[in-house]
């Protein structure tokens, strides 16, 4: 991901309805992401009764979940949160590129957008970072949900 996000959009969530799949590896690590998309959700005035979160194992299981949230057609925009750190091998980088290919199928086959929230670094420190820290990519995942949701609803986007 680069340095360089968008600039910010004012949208009025009030009305708008998000799906969230969160993975349960590296919990402390993606609880701290679902903090920060819950945070930036609720001060564009979403209620959290607009706003459904499931959790699964991990985050191969997250695109399956996160179809099955695009199509009971209660949501403007799915997001999917996850982390895969690197180890000794490039299982991290397989899964990541399998996640992103499956999440972008789902938001083309059902026309509900998803927002790729699996956060793929080689490093504990770029992770933390990234979710803790200075880098604060679920903020950017709840803007680019919005900004979705917002843009679906007005050209009337659906499945």
């Amino acid at each position: 991901m680069s340095f360089s996000s968008p600039e910010p959009i004012a949208i009025k969530g009030a009305k708008l309805s998000f799906g969230i799949v969160a993975a349960r590896y590296n919990s402390d690590l993606v609880d701290a992401l679902l903090r920060s998309v819950g945070t930036n959700l609720e001060a564009a005035g979403v209620k959290e009764k607009r706003v459904e979160v499931i959790r699964v194992p991990g985050s191969h299981e997250v695109p399956v979940a996160a179809r099955w949230l695009a199509q009971n057609g209660k949501f403007d925009c799915v997001i999917a949160l996850g982390v895969l750190i690197g180890g000794d091998t490039n299982h991290h980088e397989m899964v990541g590129q399998s996640v992103s290919h499956a999440l972008q199928a789902v938001s083309i086959s059902t026309g509900v957008p998803v927002i790729n929230g699996v956060v793929v670094t080689d490093t504990l420190i770029q992770a933390q970072a990234r979710c803790l820290g200075s880098i604060n990519r679920g903020a950017e995942f709840a803007r680019a949900a919005l900004e979705m949701a917002a843009l679906r609803r007005e050209i009337g986007g659906n499945s």
